[in-house]
């Protein structure tokens, strides 16, 4: 027979030892992660801006006009845009013509992290 003392697998608290670790490691790297998430989603904000730019553009070179307030950035899908865009925080792009702001005619803008007009985390095409 073989021998008896010959193990076939972990204890249990030999896993829950690893499960701890885990668990410290987690708590020490992800809030430094969170934050570089939220920069990464402003430059992924500020690139969908900078798309639906061009599009607005080719939109006019088109129709000799921007699309109205009331028409919004859907006027743009399917021939300018495949679909209507949302920014990072799955919210929809803010769109005003005229614009108020930007010296593009337009505004386009996110509410950014907190999804709140007017506060320092928006993203638009105004700022540089």
């Amino acid at each position: 027979m073989k021998n008896m003392k010959s193990r076939q697998g972990f204890t249990l608290i030999e896993l829950m030892v690893v499960v701890v670790i885990i668990a410290a490691l987690a708590g020490m790297v992800l809030p430094r992660l969170l934050p570089a998430s939220d920069e990464a989603k402003k430059n992924i904000s500020k690139g969908d801006i900078a798309s639906i730019t061009v599009a607005l553009k080719l939109y006019r070179l088109q129709n000799d006009k921007y699309p109205s307030k009331s028409e919004g950035l859907a006027a743009l899908v399917p021939k300018q845009l495949e679909k209507i865009p949302h920014d990072p925080w799955k919210r929809p792009y803010k769109y005003r013509y005229p614009g108020t702001r930007s010296t593009a005619g337009f505004d386009i803008w996110s509410l950014g992290v907190d999804g709140n007009e007017g506060t320092e985390d928006d993203v638009a095409n105004w700022q540089e």
